[in-house]
């Protein structure tokens, strides 16, 4: 059974907006960290002497970290309470934030890389159960919208301002300018955020634990090195084959385990696995779309980071726009139409990337990202409201876990893929370094990509998630 409270009494909370703009906030340092990272990392390789595609590690690891500290999120909630934890990992995160901005080595920023991914993985699903724990089913697709607003700042601003800073300062403020978001969220998480704890939290699972951190930390590292030739082809395979023979034993030990780390009966039910299995091939393109873009208009067309900052933040003030209409939206056509449908657009907006070339007016390749943005919001706005649909409130807290754990596995793929997919292009071209004609070709095939996830949402009922939409049967 689970508790509410709020943090000055033992009496029951009601849920506000301003608890959903607290969480928000806190989720708008990830995204923010995120979206400048990938604007600021043609600048970082010249500051540590490497090639700009081998930054991409400076995300992976981020993404491996959280990987592997994920399945602790959901238990640390329960046994602690998720404000506590939720205030420590702001703490931690800025942190990380600092540690980066000072570093002068490329190992010392993956170090602490790393140590802000660990705070990343419980912040989002802590925040998320807070969530999911306080409001009405019915409620949950607006909410989520709500609390996903701030975080969607990050995409608007972080490319604009970390691109000036890139241009104008130097990279290492984009890591400092989180200071005051973390300062600021951790006051008011204190004042407002409320607890909500189990009072009987299960003991926690670290068998469990251990497994999938290992078969995730393992595929992700295998995924990052498919590109290098840091590791021989024989400990890539070797990575990738205990990577996937962890989580089986992992698959062995959940059945056999009542409290086990992730619960993958969830998984049985139509909803959650059209989100998170479906959804895993949409979020492939999530992960790669900023290293490409960054890619393509800085190293490819020889854009400015402010300048290129400039153009990709469209595609995230398009998403922004998106929050707000998703509800009615789903409410006229249920998930499952939308879904289907938007697959397809979703789809042609990346492919439509590849056409892009070093003479179109700047504003036209912004209004296409923004619509590629805005389609994009909808298409995540459905998939994060219909995992919950079937979930009983005693499943909240692994179902949250388990989600954040696959979002953050395929987006790391994504991008170990499509650093591998500019090198093969970039050898199968003939070229030493990333021109249009090797990174264009790598939109057509993320795009195609995204169209995989149909095949799940094809099996959905008809009223699938209806009931958090208030939508009555047609």
């Amino acid at each position: 059974m689970s508790d509410v409270e709020s943090p000055g009494d033992s009496g029951p909370i009601t849920r506000g907006w301003l608890v959903l703009a607290i969480i928000g906030s806190a989720l708008l340092m990830q995204t923010l960290n995120a979206t400048v990272i990938a604007n600021a990392l043609p600048a970082m390789a010249k500051t540590f002497g490497v090639e700009p595609l081998r930054l991409n590690i400076a995300i992976t690891v981020y993404l491996l970290s959280a990987a592997i500290f994920l399945p602790l999120s959901g238990w640390l909630a329960d046994r602690f309470g998720a404000r506590r934890v939720f205030m420590s990992s702001i703490v931690l995160y800025a942190v990380g934030a600092i540690a980066c901005g000072v570093s002068e080595t490329l190992w010392q920023l993956i170090a602490a890389r790393f140590i802000q991914g660990a705070a990343g993985a419980t912040l989002m699903p802590v925040g998320r159960l807070v969530l999911l724990r306080t409001t009405p089913k019915r409620e949950l697709v607006g909410a989520l919208s709500v609390v996903t607003m701030p975080a969607l700042l990050g995409p608007v601003v972080g490319p604009v301002l970390g691109g000036a800073i890139v241009t104008f300062a130097d990279w290492r403020w984009i890591f400092f300018m989180n200071l005051p978001i973390a300062v600021t969220g951790l006051i008011l998480s204190w004042r407002f955020i409320p607890e909500v704890r189990e009072t009987d939290a299960p003991p926690v699972d670290i068998p469990g634990i251990l497994l999938t951190g290992l078969g995730l930390a393992a595929l992700i590292f295998g995924f990052e090195n498919l590109s290098r030739d840091a590791i021989s082809p024989l400990a890539i395979t070797g990575l990738f084959a205990a990577g996937l023979t962890a989580l089986a034993v992992y698959g062995w030990h959940a059945k056999r385990t009542p409290h086990a780390a992730v619960d993958l009966s969830i998984f049985s039910k139509p909803t959650f696995a059209a989100s998170v299995l479906g959804g895993a091939f949409m979020r492939v393109a999530m992960g790669a779309n900023p290293f490409l873009l960054a890619m393509l208009l800085q190293v490819a067309f020889g854009l400015s980071a402010l300048a290129a900052g400039t153009m990709t933040c469209i595609s995230a003030l398009g998403a922004l726009l998106m929050k707000t209409a998703a509800p009615p939206i789903l409410r006229r056509f249920g998930f499952r139409s939308v879904l289907l449908v938007n697959a397809v657009i979703v789809g042609a907006s990346f492919m439509a990337y590849s056409l892009f070339r070093p003479d179109w007016p700047h504003w036209v390749i912004a209004a296409i990202l923004g619509v590629g943005g805005f389609f994009r919001s909808l298409q995540f706005s459905s998939l994060n409201g219909m995992a919950y649909a079937d979930i009983d409130q005693e499943q909240m807290s692994k179902a949250a876990t388990t989600s954040s754990m696959a979002q953050q596995l395929v987006q790391s793929v994504g991008i170990g893929l499509s650093a591998s997919l500019l090198t093969f292009l970039m050898r199968l071209e003939g070229e030493t370094r990333l021109t249009v004609a090797v990174v264009s070709p790598a939109f057509t095939v993320i795009g195609a990509v995204t169209l995989i996830s149909m095949f799940w949402f094809f099996r959905l009922p008809r009223d699938a998630g209806d009931e958090m939409n208030d939508r009555k049967p047609s």
